[in-house]
This record gives structure tokens, sequence and C-alpha cells, in this order.
């Protein structure tokens, strides 16, 4: 006898069990149903990249954790890691086709051979949305509003979304004389919180010294008071800087609207990866600060001009599913989903097969879910595999009920039965049941 391979998975990935693909695909649902209502469109983009459409702008450690190969015709092809480079592809690719601006979703698997830790792994679901073709405030002011709406939907109220602005990060360390050094500054900064101040400090002395240290920790503190953090940043960097104007005029819209109090200035912010140009933003959840930031994103005006020499300015965001389920999961805020059917379709009778298929597609076109148990086995068997599949009714059938042209319906909750029932009956009965 040969030896059985064992059924094992590489370390960052998952299965996802049916309850658990079920919740997944409910929370996917409801996040569409939002983007929908704001007019963005679905779309999809090929799960394998040429390596150089991925890696010309990703940068940083993104390079490292690229899961990149050269295939059977010897092309060197990468899985996408993000969905923003492919969609920046996508967008030069088909720009003749599409409306500008154009608003998207796109709700897909990506891969990146980093650490895993609670609610991030090596094959992740990403939902992305964006608006490309534009580069007004509107675009910018619309993004975060539909990110406050996405957290509403999913019940997370008590979230805020933290605001940086590349832009004006720029200028300020171009004006301390450390262009040279900006990205790995920007790359320093944007892991603050994960490694604390007096490590940040550390690197930061090493790459520009104490005194420009101190002031790049100043300028990026965290206040909580957006109106005098922005009057810090305009002192800095000039109010005419075109990047405090787009600070001043997104946070007066948004006290305007009245849900400010969802928005901080936050000039730690900077988001690592290179393509970022303007505002950059970062969700966060009051009641879970150390799972980290569960929708993310920015501007980035420049992307696409790896592909087309149109500009194509855009701003978008994107939600980790994975992070966001932990999320939810701890804070008990699972989305109402179950992978059973409403009613199990018990086998009886050997000689009845086509009429329990009947009644299930009955049950199927009155709106409910159903499915029939293959063959005939004592009842306990069967009502064992309802009660461990979660599934709430049974529809019951032998040789007198055929004879009588009725059926039963059994609700394996209460234990309750309900006899001598037509179809029919028996599905407006189960609807009651299951309100």
């Amino acid at each position: 006898m040969s030896e059985l391979i064992e059924p094992r998975i590489p370390k960052g990935f998952r299965d996802f069990l049916p309850e658990k693909e079920a919740r997944r695909l409910a929370l996917l649902h409801a996040l569409g149903q939002v983007f929908e209502r704001f007019g963005y469109a679905p779309i999809d983009t090929p799960v394998l990249e040429f390596a150089e459409v991925l890696l010309g702008k990703g940068g940083g450690d993104t390079d490292k954790e690229v899961y990149r190969f050269t295939d059977h015709g010897g092309r060197d092809v990468a899985l996408r890691y993000d969905l923003t480079v492919p969609f920046a592809r996508f967008m030069a690719a088909h720009i003749a086709e599409l409306p500008l601006p154009f608003r998207r979703w796109h709700a897909a698997k990506a891969w990146r051979g980093e650490n895993t830790q609670r609610g991030r792994y090596r094959e992740f679901m990403q939902v992305d949305f964006d608006v490309v073709g534009t580069d007004a405030a509107s675009a910018d002011l619309e993004i975060l509003l539909l990110m406050r709406e996405t957290m509403n939907t999913l019940g997370m109220e008590r979230s805020q979304v933290h605001v940086g602005h590349r832009g004006v990060f720029n200028e300020f360390v171009r004006r301390l004389g450390l262009e040279a050094q900006a990205v790995e500054i920007l790359r320093t900064i944007d892991k603050r919180r994960k490694i604390g101040d007096q490590k940040t400090a550390e690197l930061l002395s090493a790459l520009a010294g104490e005194e420009k240290a101190r002031r790049v920790l100043s300028f990026t503190a965290h206040e909580g008071d957006s109106v005098r953090t922005l009057q810090r940043l305009s002192d800095e960097v000039g109010p005419e800087d075109p990047g405090v104007r787009r600070l001043q005029e997104l946070f007066q819209c948004l006290a305007e609207l009245g849900c400010a109090e969802r928005f901080v200035l936050d000039p730690s912010i900077t988001r690592g990866l290179d393509y970022y140009t303007g505002i950059v933003f970062e969700t966060f959840l009051l009641d879970l600060p150390d799972i980290g930031s569960v929708c993310s994103g920015g501007r980035y005006d420049d992307l696409a001009s790896l592909y087309t020499r149109q500009s194509l300015p855009g701003v978008g965001a994107s939600i980790g599913i994975d992070r966001l389920m932990a999320a939810m999961e701890e804070m008990g805020l699972n989305p109402a989903a179950s992978a059973a059917p409403s009613v199990l379709v018990l086998f009886l009778d050997d000689t009845l097969l086509g009429r329990y298929h009947g009644f299930a597609q009955g049950l199927r076109a009155a709106g409910l879910s159903a499915e029939v148990f293959p063959e005939k086995k004592k009842l306990g068997v069967q009502f064992a595999y309802a009660e461990k599949r979660s599934i709430p009714l049974a529809l019951v059938c032998g040789p007198d009920e055929a004879a009588a042209g009725r059926v039963g319906l059994k609700d394996l909750r209460s234990r309750e039965s309900y006899d001598s029932l037509t179809l029919e009956e028996a599905a407006a009965k189960a609807r009651e049941l299951l309100r």
C-alpha cells in the first residue's frame, strides 16, 4: 500500500469551513451593496501578472514579499500582492472603454510572503474601492465618506479614520534638506505604531541626525485636535502649500456634514508604498486599537504613468477582510449568515425519491433553501445530520403521507410537529417559523 500524503497547507494559508465562508460572503455582499449605492462598478483582474507590471512601483519590503517565479514558458511572472497596482494596469489597458472619472470596487485575494500575525496571512482577501480620472477634492471626500459608511454598515460606528498627507510630509522633509533620505524616513514613520517612539527616534537619528530626527518626530506627532494639527502643518510648510489647502478643504467639508469627529488629522500616517502622492488614511477601531488599520489607502496621482502617458490621477482605499473578520469576531459583530439550508427533506421511502426532490424544488420556488437527505436511513441518523449542520426544519413524507397527498413539517429546534399539510401550507409555515 502506498504511503498517504499528509493533507497539509503552507503556513499563512487557510481553509475556510462552510460557516466561516458563509460569513465572509455575507460581509462581501453587505460591502458590495454600499459601494453600489455610491455608484461604484465591480471589476476583476488576473491573479497572475508579469513581474515588471507588479514591481515597477511597489517599493520597500513589498518586492521581497512577492511570490515571483518563472512559468513553463520562461516568463517572469508574480502573484498580485495588492489590488491597486493591477488596477493601474487595468486602467491603462482599458482607458478607451471606460468613462472618466471611473469608480470601481474589487473583492479578491492577494498574496504576500510576510510574517503571519493576528488577522494577517500570506493569502488574504481585500476589497478595494477607487475613483480614477480626477484629482478633485470631491473624490478625496467621497472616499472618506464611503469608508465611514462601510464601517457604519458593519456596526463599527466606534471607528476613526486617521488622515495624513504625503505631499505635505514630502515638503517638510525637503525643507529640512533630507530629500535624499525621504523614502527611508517615510517608511520609518510608517512603522512607528509597531516599533514605538524610542526605536523610531533611534532609526531617524541614524538617518538624519538627532536634531532633525526630533523635528520629524514633532512634525508627525498626533495631537488629537485636527484644528491645532492643521495649524502646525501650515506653520511648518506654509498656508499656501497645496496639501495643506486640500486638508483644510476636506476637514471643513467633514465639519459641514456633521461627521468630523470620525476623522482625525494625523501626520504620522504616511503609508509605506511609494505610489501615494496626496492624502493617505488608515482606519482604527476604538475598541480594538491593537488590531491595526482595517481600511487604508490614499491618493496616487502618478501610479498609472508606468503604463500610459495619459494622466490618470486616482484615490482609493482597501479593506483587509481577514483582519476585519478577526475584529468582528472579537467584537461579536459577525454578520448573520448560515451555510445550511432552512429545510431538510427526510428520506423515508426509496420509492419516493423523485417526489422528495419535487418537494425540495417546490420549497426553493417558494423562496426557501432546501436539500434532500440522499438515502434511506434511520430517522435518528437524519436528525443528527440536520443538527450537525444546524438545519432548523425537516419536511416529513412517508408512505402514508404520500398516499394522502400530504406532508409534515417538524421544527427541529422546538421539536414541535405540524402534520397533514399541503406543500404550499408547509412552505408558508416554514417561512413563519423562520422569521
